[in-house]
C-alpha cells in the first residue's frame, strides 16, 4: 500500500510537469516547418525513399492515401484500428501491432508534413537524409553490449546516476520486470519486451529522436548523448532477454509483511519489559534502601 501510494503520487506530480511542458510548448511548435515537425515527430519511425524503419517509408504516401484519411490516421491510428478500418487495422498487423503514437497536430501542420514528404521524394538529395541507416552501421550499432554498458544502462533508467544533460529519470514514467529493480511509473508504456517488438533500430531511434510529444517535451534541450543512448539500449535488450527468468515480486506486500513483523517483534520486546515490571512492587527499590539503612 505504502509503494503504491508512492507511485501514484510519482505519476501524478510527472504528469502535472510534463503537461505543463505540452501547454508551453504549443505556440513554438505551430510555427515549425513541415520538415521540422516530421524530424521531430516522424523520422524516428519512417523515412522517405530509404526503406521501412519500425514503420512504413513514406514515400508516395500521398498518392496511396487520401488526405482526409491521413489526417485522422496521423491524430489517431489506434481510433481508427478500434472503428474497424482496414487500412488501419492492416498496417498495424503488418508492423507487429506497434501502434504510432497519437499526434498532438492540427490539420495545417500534418498538411505541411505531406506536403514536405512530396517534396522529398523527389529529390534524391533529400531522399538521402531520411534514409534508413547502412547495414555495416546498423551491425555495428547493434554489438554485444558490455556488463558495465548494461548497469549503466540501469542506473541512468532508474535515476542513480543522472543524465550530463538534465533529462528525467525513465523509471519515473517507464516500468520494467526485473527482480533487481523495485519498479517504475506508470505514465507510459510498459518496457520489458520493448527489444523483441521494434528491435535494435526502432528501440534506438526513439530514444534518439522520440516521436512521443510527452517525451518530446520532458527531454526538450536535455538531449541524452550517444554514450547514454548505447547503456539504455543495452540495458533494455538484456531485459528483453532476462524477461522470462524474472519471478515478478509483490513489493506492496513484502513492505506490509516487513513492518508487521517488525511490530511483533517491538510488542514481544514491550511484553517481556514489562512482565519484568509486573513481578516486582513499584516502591521495591526504595524499601530495600530503607531497609538496608535501618
Amino acid at each position: 500500500m505504502i509503494n503504491r501510494g508512492f507511485a501514484f503520487r510519482k505519476n501524478v506530480i510527472g504528469f502535472l510537469v510534463v503537461a505543463g511542458w505540452l501547454i508551453g510548448s504549443q505556440p513554438a511548435f505551430a510555427q515549425e516547418s513541415g520538415k521540422q515537425i516530421f524530424q521531430r515527430s516522424c523520422a524516428a519511425c519512417h523515412s522517405i525513399g530509404g526503406g521501412r524503419l519500425v514503420g512504413p517509408d513514406l514515400a508516395g504516401v500521398n498518392d496511396k492515401r487520401p488526405e482526409d484519411w491521413l489526417l485522422k490516421y496521423i491524430k489517431s491510428s489506434q481510433t481508427l484500428v478500434k472503428s474497424g478500418d482496414k487500412t488501419a487495422t492492416a498496417l498495424f498487423e503488418e508492423f507487429n501491432k506497434i501502434p504510432m503514437p497519437d499526434q498532438a497536430l492540427s490539420d495545417d501542420q500534418i498538411r505541411k508534413v505531406l506536403a514536405h514528404i512530396k517534396e522529398t521524394e523527389g529529390s534524391p538529395a533529400a531522399r538521402k537524409e531520411t534514409a534508413a541507416p547502412p547495414a555495416q552501421a546498423a551491425k555495428e550499432s547493434a554489438a554485444v553490449a558490455t556488463t558495465d554498458e548494461i548497469q549503466r544502462g540501469e542506473d541512468l533508467f532508474v535515476g542513480k546516476l543522472r543524465f550530463a544533460n538534465g533529462g528525467p529519470s525513465c523509471n519515473a514514467c517507464h516500468h520494467v520486470t526485473s527482480d533487481a529493480l523495485l519498479g517504475g511509473g506508470l505514465l507510459a508504456a510498459e518496457l520489458s519486451l520493448v527489444f523483441s517488438r521494434m528491435g535494435h533500430a526502432g528501440v534506438r531511434a526513439v530514444i534518439e529522436n522520440s516521436p512521443f510529444p510527452v517525451m518530446q517535451a520532458a527531454y526538450a534541450g536535455k538531449d541524452l548523448t550517444g554514450k547514454e543512448i548505447n547503456a539504455l539500449v543495452a540495458f533494455l535488450q538484456h531485459i528483453d532477454k532476462e524477461h522470462a527468468r524474472q519471478m515478478p515480486k509483490e513489493w506492496g506486500w513484502r513492505m506490509f509483511s516487513a513492518g508487521a513483523g517488525g511490530v511483533v517483534v517491538l510488542l514481544g520486546i514491550f511484553s517481556l519489559a514489562g512482565r519484568r515490571r509486573k513481578t516486582r512492587c513499584v516502591n521495591q527499590d526504595i524499601y530495600d534502601r530503607q531497609v538496608t539503612s535501618e
